[in-house]
This record gives structure tokens, C-alpha cells and sequence, in this order.
């Protein structure tokens, strides 16, 4: 072929290898956060994989054209990806901080505390195993992609989100995650209220009784048992919420 019609080529080689490459490094960047698939036990070449698997699928439907090149646009997929991510990786942190306040109030907040690679109560660690596998099972890996793939159309590819706005959006998913762990953890919270006014009553009526000692273990049984019922209707909650913001992330 002639130098002639091997210019285009060329051309249209680069322009595809930089959008490319713009895709990825959005992707790499949620993908470093991302539930199930992004947690500190998965290897990193696992990740690096995944993310390249992530890309071949949402760069061919990326149908902006790519900007001129620079390190702006780098920064900019950085920063979207990131945003994207620790969006995600906040309703993680929402069954952890479940986990942990449920177990304060039921007494159950040293039990197995060291199962995981950051040290937290036993509840913290079923809701989160049970959390990632039921998202997982739900298809997570399907509507990451499509979150991906709807992104650009509300952050365009190599462009800095505005810093106000970015501000106002992570705020919101702060609180959104702050109010979806203490919903979970609010029957802990009730039931421990009342079990601990009861034991209050109970030592004002009978001051020779030991409550502590009878109060201790009927907690920790009531919290179990507590554990057992609500944690069904919990990962339900939570599942609808993490779905409603892959389908809807930037409202």
C-alpha cells in the first residue's frame, strides 16, 4: 500500500488507540473500587484483566470523538472514574457501618472480629460477604458495564467534571450511604433501646437481682435471633438501593 492510503490509516489507528485509552483509564479507576470485583483479596492481575475486559466491551459504544490529547483529559478520566468508584464502594461501606453499629448494640462487636482483612465485628462480615455475592449473583458485572456506557453521556470523555457539581453529587452519596446504614442497623438499635429500659426497670424493681449477668446473655440470643430475621429484609433494601444507583447514578 502507499504511503498515501496507509496515512488515514494511521490516522484513524491513533485516534482509536487514544480513545481507547482514555476508556481504560476510566474503567481502571472504578474498577480499583468497585464491589466484588475491585476488594484488596482479589489480585491485582485479576483486576488489570477484568479492567481490560471492561474496556473491550464499553469502548466500542462510546460514540463521543475523542478530545485533542494532553494530560487534562488523562486527569479527567481519572477523576470520573474515581468519582464513579468510591460512589460504588460506599454502599460497601454502608453494610460495614451497619455491621458495626448493629453489633455495638447487640453486644456482639468482638465475636470473630478479625475475620477480614480490616478487623470489624462478625455482623459487618456476613452483611458484606452476603451483600457482594447477592449483588454478584444479581448480575453486578452487567450493570457496571451499562453504568459505564451511560456515563458518557452525563460526563464526556476526557472532560473535567465541574468541581461544584462533583462536589454536591459526592455529598449526596455520602449521606445516602450514612442514612442507608443506619436504616439497616435501626431494629439493633430499637431493640437494644428497649431491652436496656427493661433491664433498667427491672433493677429499679428488684435491686438484689443481678441484671448484668442475666441481661448479657439474653442480649447477645436476642441479637443472633434479631440477626437472623432481619438480615433477609436488609440485603433486600440494599440491593434495591445499589440498583437504583447503577440506573440512575447522577440523581
Amino acid at each position: 500500500m502507499t504511503p498515501a492510503v496507509l496515512a488515514p490509516l494511521t490516522g484513524l489507528t491513533e485516534q482509536l488507540f487514544w480513545a481507547s485509552l482514555l476508556v481504560f483509564l476510566r474503567i481502571g479507576a472504578v474498577m480499583s473500587l468497585l464491589p466484588a470485583f475491585g476488594e484488596q483479596s482479589v489480585p491485582q492481575r485479576i483486576r488489570l484483566v477484568l479492567a481490560l475486559g471492561f474496556t473491550l466491551i464499553v469502548a466500542p459504544a462510546v460514540a463521543a470523538p475523542p478530545p485533542a490529547q494532553g494530560l487534562l483529559p488523562l486527569a479527567a478520566e481519572v477523576v470520573i472514574g474515581l468519582s464513579l468508584g468510591i460512589g460504588l464502594r460506599l454502599f460497601v461501606i454502608a453494610l460495614q457501618m451497619a455491621g458495626a453499629v448493629a453489633a455495638q448494640a447487640s453486644s456482639l462487636s468482638q465475636l470473630f472480629a478479625g475475620a477480614a482483612p480490616e478487623p470489624q465485628p462478625a455482623i459487618g462480615n456476613l452483611l458484606i460477604s452476603a451483600g457482594l455475592a447477592l449483588a454478584v449473583i444479581a448480575g453486578l458485572h452487567v450493570r457496571v458495564a451499562e453504568l459505564l456506557i451511560l456515563s458518557y453521556d452525563m460526563l464526556p470523555l476526557g472532560v473535567l467534571p465541574g468541581t461544584a457539581d462533583l462536589a454536591d453529587w459526592g455529598l449526596h452519596q455520602v449521606t445516602r450511604a450514612f442514612s442507608l446504614a443506619f436504616s439497616l442497623a435501626a431494629p439493633f438499635v430499637a431493640a437494644s433501646l428497649i431491652f436496656n429500659i427493661a433491664l433498667g426497670v427491672i433493677n429499679r424493681a428488684m435491686p438484689q437481682l443481678m441484671v448484668a449477668f442475666v441481661g448479657a446473655p439474653a442480649l447477645t440470643l436476642g441479637g443472633l435471633a434479631l440477626l437472623a430475621v432481619v438480615t433477609p429484609l436488609g440485603l433486600a433494601i440494599w440491593i434495591e438501593a445499589l440498583n437504583a444507583f447503577l440506573a440512575a447514578p447522577f440523581q
